[in-house]
């Protein structure tokens, strides 16, 4: 009995924009370096971190007055600290080896003009993600700090862990939110959205402004919310512009 030629043919799957067949396992062990790269990238910038760790600790209490305005009330509190203020500052060192390898991954499947935008925007994505925690320390810390410590008049002294914690998770955070932009250019880059589509979706980028911006804060009072509010429904706007500039 003859075998048809569709029983034949090897279960390979042939990345669009190659010339070359990869199976399934293949690809996952294309997936599988990649993303030990990315790991071993990570350890190397943790690693680095610590030696810059404890002035990065003493660069993040400035907005509060400096560490003498802070305490530490459990043993392995200031450990704690440093190790968290060491993963993200290995983290934030490792994002453009991370995007860069995301991107490799799935650059094969995307056509020569998707890929010249893909690799242009890893540089854009770190500096927007820098601008982010820029703007997070030197305006909305300030702004928000004062009203925090001061409310009610009673006299606040933050304990050690509290303080970074709350201090890096809204950098860490505002830093992702201005990646909105960027992500919205390379998302109509690849026919997913369009500038229309988010216009028409103005009204859900307010409420989801609104969430973000309780969920961040640690306070739902206007000032806080309106600090953070602001910058988000601004970047979405300019991800409507960076929509049509992709079209």
């Amino acid at each position: 009995m003859e075998k048809t030629a569709s029983s034949e043919a090897p279960q390979n799957t042939l990345r669009p924009g190659t010339m070359q067949e990869l199976s399934l396992p293949e690809h996952f062990n294309e997936l599988r370096k990649r993303l030990l790269i990315i790991v071993i990238g990570l350890v190397v910038g943790v690693l680095v971190s610590f030696a810059f760790a404890e002035r990065a600790i003493q660069f993040l209490a400035e907005p509060i007055g400096g560490l003498e305005s802070l305490q530490s009330i459990e043993v392995t509190e200031n450990m704690g600290v440093f190790m968290k203020v060491s993963l993200l500052s290995g983290f934030i060192l490792s994002l453009p080896l991370t995007l860069y390898e995301i991107i490799a991954y799935i650059v094969p499947g995307l056509k020569p003009a998707e890929r010249k935008w893909l690799f242009i925007s890893i540089p854009a994505f770190f500096f927007m993600f820098v601008a982010g925690v820029v703007f997070s320390y030197w305006v909305m810390l300030p702004a928000a700090l004062p009203f925090l410590t001061q409310f009610l008049g009673v006299t606040t002294t933050p304990r050690l862990s509290n303080y970074i914690g709350f201090v890096t998770n809204l950098m860490f955070w505002i830093g992702l939110i201005f990646e909105t932009p960027l992500v919205m250019f390379l998302l109509t880059k690849l026919h997913i959205v369009t500038p229309k589509l988010l216009l028409k979706g103005w009204r859900i980028a307010v409420i989801a402004s609104a969430v973000l911006a309780a969920m961040i804060t640690p306070t739902v009072d206007p000032v806080n919310m309106g600090l953070l509010m602001a910058p988000m429904l601004g970047l979405y706007l300019l991800s409507v512009l960076m929509s049509v500039f992709a079209q």
